[in-house]
């Protein structure tokens, strides 16, 4: 019998997946080489030699996060037999996550919006990870039959889901994510049973 064996995580894997925890945790602007570098426990001379400034990190993180959420959605083609299954599997990332939401919202909302207060150049490219979302969501829908209306669908169930996250972190509502998943189920029932 063989096992598959997980091969250790390079230098350069361990600082992108410690930057990717501590820009969600801490923001980007008040995350430093430093604390990134303890994080992994390098040096400053050999975190350098993988990442020359910040930006090459945050770009890293970027495409670490596309590269989660673009894997996270064929594991979701897989496990849902409808689109409208696959949706749910969306909606309910909300709970599966709670616990970090509730402490720092959603790690893609929060870099996005950080971003944009600082009109850093990087903006563009962290909303991909939005942009593989609402196209996901918007094929779910066209083949639900929706044509006409399947990009205003899925815009509806991303800003519900990012202002339950927002909200939820705000008052630590873990009730309040539940109700917000429960009634959004609901609402792409209304859809399906059409």
């Amino acid at each position: 019998m063989q096992t598959d064996v997980i091969p250790p995580k390079s230098t350069r894997q361990q600082i992108v997946a410690a930057a990717d925890q501590l820009f969600y945790e801490q923001g980007f602007e008040n995350t430093s080489f430093a604390d990134i570098a303890a994080a992994v426990n390098i040096s400053r001379g050999n975190f350098y030699y993988h990442f020359k400034t910040k930006d090459d990190i945050l770009d890293a993180v970027i495409e670490l996060r596309l590269a989660n959420t673009q894997a996270m959605l064929e594991q979701w083609e897989q496990q849902g037999a409808k689109p409208q299954d696959r949706i749910r599997c969306f909606i309910h990332i909300l709970i599966t996550n709670q616990a970090k939401i509730l402490l720092y919202g959603c790690p893609v909302g929060t870099l996005t919006s950080e971003l944009a207060k600082l009109n850093h150049q990087a903006l563009e490219h962290a909303s991909e990870v939005f942009t593989l979302f609402r196209v996901w969501l918007r094929n779910q829908f066209q083949a639900m039959g929706r044509k006409k209306d399947a990009d205003d669908l899925a815009m509806h169930v991303l800003a519900r889901s990012q202002g339950v996250a927002t909200l939820a972190s705000a008052f630590h509502d873990e009730k309040f994510i539940r109700q917000e998943v429960k009634q959004l189920c609901q609402w792409l029932q209304q859809y399906t049973d059409r």
